[in-house]
């Protein structure tokens, strides 16, 4: 009996051993073919182009100097450099391909014209920075061109005085916002002026270490940031149109910027904000329509210079969660004629604050309850925004989720007519206006994008 025991113990045994051996040789044999990368190398990735792409830089290279090279219909193969004046012309059906490695032109030349040709298929590595047109020279010209498929469609790095132009730049929409490539990635260059172009399913648009930029009459929708400038001084973001970003425009340790005669709108999600800051000061925010966004403006550490201020003038801030949310009890900024309408909340301060140590001057609230009569346009008593029960959705996060709801209604109600805490006065304006003052030219714009 102990025999067969053990007889039977040895034919399982010898079973499991014959199938571990063959699960590890099958196992080897799929990884046989796979050599381990070294530590610090990559590998590397080839270019595939359709067939018949004709090479881009020997035709480049056979233009003299302020020459012209118009390119026919076809695929033409990148990476490509300019390094001296010229033009390069495009037309219907003039497609550069990156073969889907590394940046596809680089324009290292001053005074070159690039027009109408499609870019495709770029690189995607983050690191390399890789890019449809990567602009190294100056008083260069970039108009009426489609990007596709391109990781990020512009860089430029110390790339003053060029003109980026009527461009239609069309991003990855199936990948997280955070993980796209910028429409338009401006690093140290001085003087660019970006206008009249579409972006959409980009990730952001940046003004970083530069002055002089003008951002004029661009459409970004479906982004992240629309325009984000860090560190960057003296630009102007006028009329353009921001459209279901996460952020319209950001200001960011950025001083004497002017955000004007935009539009923006439905800046939706936990992070929604139509116009923000951070430590930034000098800034001129006028006649924009900064509509149905989470947040309208945000201001963190704003301005952050004690002999500088922000101005916010003629501006709509309508149908927003909250019109202005301030991170902390801050100071220095003024709010003169702008209509508040429409907003959840008009104020909400982080950590128990107001919004009273900043100017409120000739303001128009949808909310005011006072009269008029000497009918001079001007409440006879201050508009006054008090906090009552809205403390609670604001201190306490969860309880957002109540926020208009009819119970959370029903305690603010109740703590009007008899409070049981002092409520905070959040804001007062002495000078309201009785009827809407916001009259600049976004808000027939406004108008407009609301129809389309």
């Amino acid at each position: 009996m102990r025999a067969r025991t053990a007889s039977t113990f040895l034919r399982i045994a010898t079973f499991v051993g014959a199938l571990a051996w063959s699960a590890a040789a099958a196992t080897a044999a799929d990884h046989a073919h796979d050599a381990p990368v070294p530590r610090g190398e990559r590998v590397v990735k080839e270019r595939v182009f359709p067939a018949g792409a004709i090479p881009l830089q020997p035709l480049i290279d056979a233009v003299p100097a302020g020459g012209v090279l118009e390119l026919k219909p076809g695929v033409y193969a990148g990476p490509a450099i300019i390094a001296r004046s010229m033009t390069l012309k495009g037309a219907a059906g003039v497609v550069i391909d990156g073969g889907g490695v590394g940046s596809l032109l680089t324009v290292k030349a001053d005074k070159t014209t690039i027009s109408e040709v499609t870019f495709r298929n770029s690189g995607d590595r983050h690191e390399e920075t890789d890019a449809c047109v990567q602009l190294r020279g100056q008083f260069n010209i970039v108009k009426d061109n489609l990007f596709e498929a391109c990781l990020f469609a512009f860089d430029l790095q110390q790339a003053h005085n060029n003109i980026i132009r009527r461009n239609r730049i069309a991003g990855a929409r199936d990948m997280e916002p955070g993980v796209r490539g910028d429409a338009i990635r401006i690093w140290y260059s001085n003087d660019v002026r970006v206008e009249d172009n579409e972006m959409t399913d980009t990730r952001d648009s940046v003004i970083w270490y530069s002055h002089g930029v003008k951002m004029l009459r661009n459409t970004f929708s479906n982004g992240r940031y629309g325009v984000h400038l860090m560190y960057a001084h003296d630009n102007v973001v006028n009329e353009n149109r921001f459209l279901a970003n996460t952020v319209g425009v950001f200001l960011m340790y950025s001083n004497d910027n002017e955000v004007r005669d935009n539009v923006i709108r439905y800046s939706q999600g936990p992070s929604g904000v139509g116009v923000g800051f951070k430590e930034s000061s000098g800034a001129k925010i006028l006649n924009n329509d900064i509509f149905a966004n989470a947040q309208g403006l945000f201001m963190d550490a704003s301005p952050y210079d004690p002999d500088s201020n922000n101005l916010f003038e003629n501006n709509r801030i309508a149908y927003n969660g909250v019109a202005l949310l301030m991170h902390s009890d801050w100071e220095g900024n003024i709010f003169r004629a702008n209509d508040f309408v429409g907003n959840h909340a008009t104020v909400m301060v982080n950590g128990g604050g107001s919004a009273r140590r900043n100017q409120w001057d000739g303001n128009y609230f949808d909310d005011y309850q006072g009269f008029d009569r000497n009918r001079d346009g001007i409440g006879d008593t201050p508009h006054e925004i008090w906090s009552w029960a809205d403390r609670l959705w604001a201190d306490v996060k969860d309880a957002q989720f109540f926020r208009a709801s009819p119970s959370l209604e029903l305690i603010d109600l109740v703590e009007r007519m008899a409070s049981l805490v002092e409520p905070q006065l959040m804001l007062r304006d002495k000078t309201p206006r009785m009827t809407p003052v916001a009259t600049g030219p976004s808000i027939a714009a406004g108008k407009e994008a609301l129809r389309q």
